[in-house]
């Protein structure tokens, strides 16, 4: 991928990096809908998951963003939504767009039994401002918030990369992924067993974001 910078943050500095996110998604949050209108593999995956709840399931929406399309969705649905993000900017249209939800600014990392038990949790793009190492972490947390038999529904692009810092809209970020193959040993590894895959290439809506493929994976928590 183009525009490659090298560097990590230093260990330790995880607020650093946390700030800093958070204030790339509070610069863009009000052009990312303009940006990314189209979102079909997104909703195909929560379709996949909708079909697999029962009525009024408990849902958490890890990056839930501006709240378009899946709170949204979701809430419509009957699911009881709480979604979470770093960005004031993408909070405060996360609740304009989806009021019956409800939305905290909180950090994937800090995601525990604090927050109750889920039947689902989505994380649609999200975990890919974080380190593989906090991925994986991340993942057996969700796990762990999950009722038996709980569903995740993840939405990752196709990167071989770790913690590498790339433009984003005009804005760096630090971004991670892997191959599908591996993602799959990784969401796996967390203690799912994955029940389907997707992979999607995109294409935003402006030459501002570059093409990507996308992939799709719905899973079940292991019991």
């Amino acid at each position: 991928m183009p525009g490659m910078a090298g560097g990590r943050f230093a260990a330790g500095d995880a607020e650093r990096r946390r700030r800093a996110q958070a204030a790339v998604f509070d610069r863009i949050g009000a052009r990312y809908d303009e940006v990314f209108p189209h979102r079909d593999g997104q909703d195909h995956a929560v379709d996949l998951l909708l079909a697999r709840l029962p009525a009024a399931a408990r849902v958490l929406d890890v990056g839930c963003g501006t709240g378009l399309p899946t709170a949204r969705r979701l809430a419509a649905a009957g699911a009881a939504v709480t979604g979470l993000d770093i960005s004031r900017v993408m909070l405060r249209l996360a609740r304009r767009n989806v009021p019956e939800a409800t939305f905290l600014r909180r950090d994937a990392l800090t995601i525990d039994g604090t927050l109750g038990r889920f039947d689902a949790a989505v994380a649609f793009f999200s975990l890919l401002m974080l380190t593989r190492r906090q991925i994986a972490g991340t993942l057996t947390r969700l796990r762990d918030v999950l009722g038996p038999g709980g569903w995740l529904a993840l939405g990752m692009v196709e990167l071989d990369l770790d913690d590498v810092e790339l433009p984003f809209l005009g804005q760096p970020v630090r971004v991670s992924g892997w191959p599908r193959e591996q993602l799959r040993a990784v969401v796996a590894g967390a203690g799912f067993t994955v029940v389907t895959e997707e992979v999607r290439s995109y294409a935003p809506a402006t030459p501002e974001a570059e093409p990507e493929v996308q992939l799709y994976v719905l899973a079940r928590r292991e019991d």
